[in-house]
Order: C-alpha cells, then structure tokens, then sequence
C-alpha cells in the first residue's frame, strides 16, 4: 500500500494549479538538475495497521520543499498550500481508503547560497478495500 499511496500523493500534489505553477518538479526523490524550487519525498516508512479482517497500513512521509530564500517566512505560503493540499487528498482511492492524514512535524534549515529547505512530515493510516 505504502508504494501505490506515495504515487496517489505525489499525483494529487501535481494536480494542484498552483502548486504546478510554482513548483518546477514535484518527484518521488530529489532532483539531480532541476532548477528551485521543486518539492520531493524525502523519505517513507510503513507498519501494519490493521483490524479484524482488514489489511492496513500506517504510512509516514516526509516531503521535503527546496527553494530560494533569505528570510525565514520566504516559502510560508508555498508551504501552506502543499499542507492544504496533503491534507484534502481525497479518502477513497484505487484499492485503499485513507482513514487519516495527520501532521506530524516540520523542520526549516537555511543552507548556503540562499537555500532554504523545508522538511514536512505526516502519518497517513490506510486501509486496503
């Protein structure tokens, strides 16, 4: 569940106007030459998370936003959409039902040459249909 769940993601995130406009990649990992910002998944990890007579899984993701930026609210608005947007994808999806898309944490670093990068971590908990 955990790899169709990150496509669905990553899929939904693309489908956003703004987010398309604004972002020049949203990928399943880092970019090797894509210009800022562009938005990946860092990392994931999955457990069961099950019931009687269902399959589960909790599925944690973090996302992770590079851009351009010397002051620390520099990409806020950026951020609040992509947490909009993570927060609406749609319950029902081909094979699973995402019963809970939760906040976790989020952590800015400003690196050098004006580079700021935003890790965004959530817990998802699906159920297979």
């Amino acid at each position: 569940m955990e790899v169709p769940f990150r496509a669905a993601l990553l899929g939904w995130l693309a489908a956003d106007p703004l987010l398309a406009t604004e972002l020049n990649a949203i990928v399943e990992e880092a970019p090797s030459r894509t210009a800022l910002p562009w938005l990946a998944i860092a990392t994931s990890a999955s457990a069961e998370w099950g019931c009687k007579g269902n399959e589960g899984r909790e599925v944690r993701i973090a996302l992770e936003l590079h851009c351009r930026g010397d002051r620390a609210d520099s990409a806020a608005d950026l951020v609040a959409r992509i947490e909009e947007r993570v927060a609406s994808i749609p319950r029902y999806q081909p094979g699973f039902t995402v019963v809970t898309a939760r906040f976790l944490r989020a952590r800015a670093e400003q690196r050098g040459e004006s580079r700021r990068a935003i890790l965004i971590e959530y817990r998802f908990r699906l159920l297979a249909d």
